[in-house]
């Protein structure tokens, strides 16, 4: 992978942070149950959508960062931290080349 990153991806991934100020803390105040229904949330909105997009990658990272901290099963712990690494590498292709990212996305 290259270590050149676009700057206008930077930004966009930045304000999804900025943004998602008030989601961190709507998930900080989930427990487990609350934390699992907004896993199949996401799950659908990512299969309504069909691809990644900034803010959900955004989301996704803190959601599945909060379920690998509260899983009460080795299982679950290491579903969750597999697809928030999943999440960490789709952000650091979509830094690389955003356009690509999103060219290749919305074709699959």
């Amino acid at each position: 992978m290259s270590n050149v990153v676009s700057l206008h991806a930077i930004k966009k991934i930045k304000d999804a942070e900025i943004g998602d100020t008030a989601y961190q803390h709507l998930i900080d105040g989930m427990d487990k149950l609350e934390l699992l229904e907004e896993m199949v949330r996401f799950q659908e909105e990512r299969s309504r959508v069909g691809f990644l997009t900034p803010s959900m990658m955004v989301k996704g990272r803190i959601l599945f960062h909060a379920l690998e901290e509260t899983a009460e099963t080795e299982e679950l712990k290491l579903l969750t931290g597999s697809y928030r690494r999943h999440l960490e590498h789709e952000l650091a292709a979509y830094l690389s080349d955003p356009e690509e990212y999103e060219r290749a996305a919305q074709e699959s």
